[in-house]
């Protein structure tokens, strides 16, 4: 045991903790303000039962056995076994309690992405039951798969250093799956949609930026040179980005915007995910730059020409920014980087890992797509999806919550 990776996983465990309350402030700026208190609460609720859920059987499902390489087993249930000073199977110089807290975080953060798919319009109890049940059906297989020993997708050689198939991929195209089955919200395309709250936008991409240096750096589990190349190539990513979302900002709309920088430097943490411990640093900067045009239109894509109504572009971020990121760890990665990775990326002549990386992928939209609507079948057991028209109409806040963002605020909304 190391107290010195231990104390680095730990710090690590608690950045991305805050990731969750970011992505809150985040996503409750770009709704209305009757909206907010709404949309901030679904990241404040999965907070709860994603821990509950963690200790109590998601962490023995994720990482505890292996049953065909899809999922675990419940021989950790209630984290029965696990002692204070037990090693983590998964990193020999760490306990494997700091383990368990350190991926309870990319448990938490996880469904809470997919809110931001369905704001403004779904029933908060029936919300909280579907992320119940998709963290079952979904999270906990997919973090076996790919993370898990024995895992299917370890064993063909699919690599995802930080979660771009388990965190990104899957909660985008959740999110786009709830988006179809709901429906666009109440006059969408004919009433204005505004951003209520910028700062709250600009500090909650803040803030994920500073928590996922421990998504990213912590995910080589110990202090050491390939969590500091995670932290720069994380950095160089997003950065790059962010200054190509304000070029493709200037090019469509004539000036830059705050918005699309927030924007565009959450996309490129979104799409360094997958390759951060695997690419050159060099790469990250081609990634980071390529991910801003390639969501900007495919998010104009999804709302102008399939009329979907991904009220934050939940699939345009995550889905898309990790579809792309997974892509790119087949092109750039370098096992000499990270031995995980069995083959070079097709950049440096190897063609086997990117064909592992897209079986990964096409295997990610599968579980999401089919455990999402096998989901929302089962919460429509208990409650509508959706709010009714007049709820909508006076707001999530109110008629959810019984509860007003801005109490003194009186114009239209």
């Amino acid at each position: 045991m190391n107290t010195g990776d231990t104390g680095f996983m730990l710090i690590c465990a608690a950045f991305v903790f805050l990731m969750t309350p970011g992505l809150a402030f985040f996503y409750g700026g770009l709704v209305r303000r009757k909206n907010v208190v709404n949309t901030m609460m679904g990241c404040a609720g999965v907070m709860g039962i994603s821990v509950v859920m963690w200790i109590v059987a998601g962490y023995s499902l994720s990482f505890g056995g292996n049953h065909g390489g899809i999922i675990g087993d419940f021989r950790y249930f209630c984290l029965n076994g696990i002692g204070m000073d037990d090693l983590s199977p998964y990193a020999s110089t760490i306990p494997a309690l700091v383990f368990v807290v350190f991926q309870m975080m990319f448990a938490m953060i996880t469904p809470a992405l997919i809110t931001g798919a369905v704001a403004g319009r779904m029933k908060f109890k029936a919300l909280i039951l579907f992320l119940i049940f998709w963290s079952l059906l979904v999270y906990y297989p997919m973090a076996h798969m790919v993370w898990g020993q024995g895992g299917f997708l370890v064993e063909i050689g699919s690599v995802d250093f930080a979660g771009g198939n388990v965190v990104h991929i899957s909660s985008g195209v959740s999110g786009l799956v709830l988006a179809i089955l709901l429906g666009g919200r109440r006059g969408i395309g004919h009433t204005s949609y505004r951003v209520h709250n910028i700062p709250f936008v600009f500090l909650g991409a803040g803030i994920l930026w500073f928590g996922w240096f421990g998504f990213n750096a912590g995910s080589a589990l110990a202090a050491n040179g390939l969590a500091a190349h995670a932290f720069t190539t994380t950095a160089l990513a997003s950065a790059a980005a962010l200054l190509s979302w304000m070029v493709v900002d200037i090019i469509k709309e004539g000036r830059p915007t705050l918005v699309g920088a927030s924007t565009g430097l959450v996309v490129g943490l979104v799409a360094i995910t997958p390759g951060a411990g695997f690419v050159p640093i060099w790469a990250s900067l081609i990634i980071g730059i390529l991910v801003s045009p390639i969501c900007y239109f495919m998010m104009g894509f999804l709302k102008q020409k399939l009329k979907i109504d991904d009220a934050l572009d939940a699939f345009g971020c995550h889905g898309i920014g990790g579809i792309w990121g997974g892509i790119a760890t087949g092109l750039f990665a370098k096992s000499s980087i990270n031995s995980v990775a069995r083959w070079d990326g097709l950049v440096f002549g190897e063609y086997r890992l990117l064909l592992a990386q897209l079986i990964g992928i096409l295997v990610t939209i599968v579980v999401a797509v089919v455990g999402s609507l096998i989901c929302a079948t089962v919460v429509r057991i208990f409650t509508p999806l959706r709010v009714d028209a007049k709820e909508e109409l006076i707001g999530q806040d109110a008629s959810q919550h019984g509860e007003s963002a801005y109490p003194s605020f009186n114009g239209l909304d």
